[in-house]
């Protein structure tokens, strides 16, 4: 069963998914759902009414809790971590049972996200719109924008490269994504987020011109190096990995060399939204 995994945006807060290819369902993760009905930013306090609501409903011998799944969705450290999910149809009926005014704002809002991907299979020019229009209202320029989906370009043409050649699992993509940025950036991906100031957000999202450069840099020259040496499996594309976020790491110091400024900044550029 093929799985995409994602995020998606309510009101400027993430919401993990992953879409099921077969079924052609997103599946959200229900604690961020929980999370922005009751209005708590605090992950763990979400989680701890997630789980006492999730007692109740069992008592009560609601099929609510049953209809959820255990999905492999990107956590607070980097790290893939199963998590309950649940299709729109479920996370609908679950909505009921927790008081909030966002609840009718949120059932839209579900509603439209079901149907944006179905749209999208049939015509993909839509999903790179609806994410063009998502960097207009942070307030990104053209430039910026260009750049950002040049990189995601390049990104997928990589992940391409790791599922064609028996890097099947997303915590493995995670695993040759980390070494990439910590060999480019000096920092992990967690520490780049650290840095910045980021929970769930796409880190991608809330860089800076150079950063994104140098992203692109290193993912491009890792697939490169990977094709000449025809790397299979995990333990074969680490190598790519160190080589290619090397080759952007030497461009990355001789630009600060020059410069006297540093590539990888603080600034999360949330200044921007409106």
């Amino acid at each position: 069963m093929k799985k995409e995994k994602g995020l998606a945006i309510f009101e400027g807060k993430n919401i993990r998914r992953v879409w099921d290819e077969k079924k052609e369902l997103w599946y959200f993760s229900v604690i961020d759902i929980i999370a922005i009905l009751t209005e708590q930013i605090e992950y763990n306090k979400a989680k701890t009414y997630w789980t006492t609501l999730k007692n109740r409903l069992k008592n009560e011998g609601s099929e609510v809790v049953t209809k959820c799944d255990q999905l492999k969705m990107l956590a607070q450290d980097d790290k893939m971590r199963e998590t309950d999910a649940a299709d729109v149809e479920t996370l609908l009926r679950l909505i009921q049972s927790v008081p909030s005014k966002k609840a009718e704002p949120i059932k839209l809002w579900l509603a439209r996200v079901g149907y944006e991907r179905i749209e999208e299979i049939s015509d993909p020019e839509k999903a790179l719109n609806r994410s063009r229009d998502y960097w207009q209202k942070m307030g990104r320029s053209k430039e910026w924008i260009q750049q950002r989906m040049m990189g995601q370009e390049i990104r997928n043409k990589l992940t391409d490269y790791w599922k064609n050649n028996e890097v099947e699992k997303q915590d493995e993509y995670a695993i040759l994504t980390n070494i990439i940025h910590k060999e480019w950036s000096d920092f992990s991906v967690r520490e780049h987020k650290n840095l910045k100031k980021l929970k769930t957000e796409n880190l991608r999202d809330y860089m800076s011109d150079a950063e994104l450069v140098f992203t692109a840099l290193a993912e491009l020259s890792t697939r490169q190096i990977a094709e000449t040496l025809e790397s299979k499996g995990l333990e074969e594309n680490k190598i790519p990995a160190k080589k290619g976020g090397r080759v952007a790491k030497n461009a990355r110091l001789e630009l600060e060399k020059k410069t006297g400024k540093r590539v990888v900044v603080e600034n999360n550029f949330k200044k921007l939204k409106i």
